[in-house]
């Protein structure tokens, strides 16, 4: 994009500005054509694909949908994007294609039928696609499909799994699976295009830790077996190269104290390493030949997202509290620098640490520049529960400090970043594991002198939806009002509606059905403790909402409504959260203005 910028609107408030900035994601670009780049931008006030000639410059808009695009591949040849096509934010539909210079849109795979997506490869061929699908009815199936030739099945489980990637030849193919009923860690099969089974890694099987595998992609060369892959066995995601011809395992055991995952660099011979530890990221080359880790500069802060190039160069998503993001590479340019306003910055984070009942938790706290307590403070939890709040730019909190807030943000047990044991902590005790480490969080903010504790709004959106409403519930004297965004309400009726993949995932976290564990569901359901509700209660649904579908939330409501408890609920015709800028500067305006009318002035 240009970077020619558009005057700013003068009487427009810097939070909305930050919703209406331009953003682009980080490049995707074809393996065999690597001028040939696909990435995701707002620029018309909705989130679609782009397809951008790097050699000509040319940009072209590709997808055009009223709720918007995000999920798109790049074919490796770079003659098609393959886009997911569903029906308002519902997340079930059909892959579609279309040539990556414009035309019209095609089906991906003629004949199968609208599902969940479940992972799609695609072959270097330009003819051939791995795709998998998860539908309530049938568990998981995986397809190989071949222009001009019958599509196959060659994976059904009832439980979730999902295809990985296909080797540089196309005659691997590696899946992540959970047959052995465990949805937070999968096992690992490699196929070959016929379905028959070439190798398995499973680390859930002969120990009493639940470790769990992922797969991160077949090195880049034709013939090669080596496959890398994500492990836990040393208490946190690492990677090792793992080589399914010959059984070979190459521990790379770098010496990094956080998460590690990694990319192939283009030619096979080194990786992309991205460590993150403590809410921070950077990145390094490692030289599989010399067992080298060298650092790539990157500003303090945040990496969502980064590739390395034929060129060597590496592009990357960065970002910080404070400043917005922006697509960098390592020659030192701006990679996209979309036209339109200006996104203002925010406030750095100050990291605090705080002792609770499970360990230390790390929260991050902005406040308005130069303000003191006691302030209102906003808790924003984040979804999930498996992620993490991260020094990075977000523009929902920087909207609460722009109207005089403290916003904290919680990496409580669940979170993702500390550790396997932090993130497993919370299964059978789900969502009040997480509430132990928010009260913590929150008395320290009030003994601190930060937060007014006549003056607290607890929010989330998702997984953070949830415990915004479950803390309301079972501990009501700490919070002055609560805001919902897409959450679990009514935690039964939730498992019988929501998408299969999210069912293992709960069957998982609870040890069961509702049927068989009903005093674990009981418990953790925000629905049981409703009467308990003190604080004035908004909530924000999509009414397609495939997560935390609008029926059990209908069924919390009610009985809100039942007692006259004071709440409010607005409802949009999108799924688990809306591409649609001008639908999320509405739902924050609506927020605001709600905590505004129910707290203390």
């Amino acid at each position: 994009m240009s970077e020619s910028r558009t005057p700013d609107a003068p009487d427009m408030p810097d939070w909305e500005r930050r919703f209406r900035a331009p953003r682009v994601s980080l490049p995707d670009w074809a393996e065999d054509a690597p001028d040939r780049s696909l990435f995701v931008s707002n620029a018309t006030g909705t989130y679609e694909l782009y397809a951008w000639d790097r050699a000509t410059g040319e940009q072209r808009q590709a997808t055009d949908r009223p709720n918007g695009t995000t999920d798109g591949v790049l074919s490796p040849d770079g003659a098609w994007i393959w886009w997911f096509d569903d029906k308002d934010g519902d997340e079930f539909g059909v892959w579609r294609r279309q040539p990556f210079a414009g035309g019209p849109d095609e089906p991906g795979v003629p004949g199968l039928d609208a599902s969940y997506p479940a992972g799609l490869a695609l072959a270097r061929d330009g003819r051939t696609a791995v795709v998998g699908r998860s539908t309530d009815e049938e568990g998981t199936t995986i397809h190989l499909a071949r222009e001009g030739e019958d599509t196959v099945e060659i994976y059904r489980h009832r439980e979730s799994a999902g295809v990985g990637d296909l080797s540089h030849d196309g005659s691997l193919i590696a899946i992540e699976h959970t047959e052995h009923g465990d949805a937070m860690h999968a096992a690992l099969r490699v196929l070959r295009p016929d379905g028959s089974a070439v190798a398995e890694l499973d680390d859930t099987k002969g120990g009493t830790e639940e470790l769990g595998l992922e797969v991160l992609g077949f090195a880049p060369v034709d013939g090669d077996s080596r496959l890398l892959i994500g492990h836990q066995r040393r208490g946190r995601w690492e990677p090792l190269v793992w080589d399914v011809a010959t059984g070979l395992e190459t521990d790379l055991a770098l010496d990094l104290p956080g998460d590690v995952s990694a990319e192939w660099c283009p030619d096979g011979s080194a990786l992309l390493i991205a460590h993150s530890f403590e809410a921070r990221s950077e990145l390094f080359r490692y030289d599989l030949t010399a067992g080298e880790l060298t650092r790539v500069p990157t500003p303090p802060g945040t990496v969502s997202g980064a590739t390395a190039r034929p060129d060597g160069s590496v592009e990357y998503l960065w970002s910080s509290a404070a400043e917005p993001p922006a697509v960098r590479s390592t020659t030192g340019r701006v990679v996209l620098d979309p036209p339109g306003m200006t996104c203002p910055p925010s406030v750095p984070v100050e990291d605090a640490w705080v002792e609770g009942p499970g360990g230390r938790i790390h929260a991050l706290v902005q406040k308005p520049a130069g303000a003191t307590g006691p302030l209102p403070t906003v808790f924003d939890l984040h979804g999930g529960p498996t992620w993490h709040d991260s020094d990075s730019f977000a523009a929902g909190p920087a909207a609460w400090v722009d109207q005089g807030y403290a916003v904290v943000r919680i990496n409580y047990r669940g979170s993702t970043g500390y550790g396997r044991a932090w993130t497993d902590a919370l299964k059978h005790r789900v969502g009040l594991i997480e509430l132990e480490d928010v009260a913590a969080v929150r008395e320290w903010a009030v003994s601190s002198g930060l937060a007014d504790p006549e003056r607290l709004v607890l929010t989330g959106a998702s997984w953070g939806g949830y415990l915004t409403l479950l803390g309301l519930g079972t501990q009501p004297e700490a919070w002055s009002v609560g805001i919902a965004v897409v959450p679990v309400a009514d935690y039964v009726t939730a498992y019988h509606d929501e998408m299969e993949s999210l069912k293992a995932m709960d069957r998982t976290l609870l040890g069961g059905t509702p049927e068989e564990v009903p005093g674990r569901f009981a418990a953790s359901s925000p629905l049981t403790y409703v009467d308990q509700v003190k604080a004035p209660v908004y909530i924000s649904a999509g009414v397609n909402d495939p997560r935390c579908p609008i029926r059990q939330i209908d069924n919390y409501v009610k009985r809100l409504e039942s007692r006259g408890a004071p709440h409010e609920v607005y409802r949009y015709d999108a799924g688990h959260g809306s591409l649609v800028v001008e639908e999320r500067i509405k739902q924050v305006r609506l927020e605001m203005e709600y905590a505004a009318r129910h707290l203390p002035a």
